[in-house]
């Protein structure tokens, strides 16, 4: 079974990047998600505690996010959740964890500069099978003729 969340809260620790044992880059770093509610008897808001989680992005994700992601931006985490005990030295815990499939600045408290990551060109790709990249004209096969004009 595969429990998918979204967890809003602000980074806690500086990424860390790494690498599995496979060679997979990975980014681990501790997100703090802090519940707020308003005490009417003061008439302001409080903090109603923080839960924490130890997020690991992979991949393509693990490079953007070590590379985007600074201590205290507040951000949005969607990933499989895992729950896991822990034991050190002779103490025991949970471990909740996220494997993240996607990781977003929260622009309800900021803006950011989006910039996408250099893709290859149609050139770069090797096109499989027999599909055809141009017509007997030479011209892109995949082109949609102009409103009025015969295809």
């Amino acid at each position: 079974m595969i429990d998918t969340v979204t967890i809003v809260g602000r980074v806690a620790t500086e990424p860390t990047p790494g690498r599995t044992s496979a060679g997979v880059p990975v980014t681990n770093f501790r997100l703090a998600s802090t519940h707020r509610r308003f005490d009417a008897a003061s008439g302001s808001w409080v903090d109603a505690g923080t839960n924490w989680f130890s997020i690991a992005a992979f991949r393509q994700l693990a490079e953007h996010a070590r590379a985007s992601l600074r201590v205290g931006d507040s951000v949005i985490v969607s990933g499989r959740l895992r729950v896991r005990p822990w034991e050190s030295n002779g103490k025991q815990g949970t471990s909740v964890d996220i494997d993240a499939d996607t990781i977003g600045h929260d622009l309800r408290w900021g803006t950011t500069a989006y910039r996408p990551s250099t893709r290859p060109s149609p050139t770069d790709v090797e096109v499989s099978g027999d599909v055809p990249t141009t017509d007997e004209e030479g011209r892109d096969a995949w082109e949609q003729p102009a409103e009025g004009e015969a295809a």
